[in-house]
This record gives structure tokens, C-alpha cells and sequence, in this order.
């Protein structure tokens, strides 16, 4: 599968949570709420989730290799920084 879009929504408040995300494959298939988060080790990307009766975290939707997972964070993280420099950039 290719990753054929990839838009970004930066989150306005401080905290970890530093964007959601809506990432399409081959144009036909959307996952929604990917999240990129600041966290000890610098920015990741963390999948969309649900929190369970017994109160824990369990993925929605996720990648089934690390290949695939590496991927999607690649060029999620690499959306996300063409945003903060197009929001930080001069005006021409």
C-alpha cells in the first residue's frame, strides 16, 4: 500500500499531543486520529486508540510490521514539519 495523503492538523494548545493526523492509502482507504506526540526521545507517532473498561490504551487501527509502522511515521513526521515550518516561515 502507498501512502497518497497525509494532512495535518496541528494542535494549538501546549502539551505532548502536537498534531492529529488523517493518513489515505492508494486513495481508497483513510485511517483518522493518528496522533504525533512530543515525548523523552523527540517526536513519534502514536495510532489511533480506544480506552478499554480496564482503563488501558488498545489500538484501533495499526501497522502489522515494523517496516510498515516505520513508514507511516516517516512520512507523518515529515508532513508535520513541512507545517510548522510553513507556519513559521516569512510571508512574501
Amino acid at each position: 500500500m502507498n501512502i497518497t495523503d497525509v494532512r495535518v492538523r496541528r494542535v494549538k494548545v501546549d502539551g505532548k499531543m502536537k498534531a492529529v493526523v488523517s493518513v489515505a492509502f492508494d486513495d481508497e482507504f483513510v485511517v483518522h486520529d493518528i496522533k504525533v506526540v512530543n515525548g523523552p526521545n523527540g517526536l513519534f507517532v502514536v495510532m489511533p486508540s480506544r480506552k478499554t473498561s480496564a482503563g488501558e490504551f488498545r489500538d484501533i487501527a495499526h501497522p502489522i510490521s515494523t517496516a510498515a509502522r516505520e513508514k507511516i511515521q516517516s512520512r507523518v513526521l515529515r508532513e508535520y514539519e513541512k507545517t510548522e515550518y510553513a507556519e513559521t516561515a516569512p510571508a512574501l
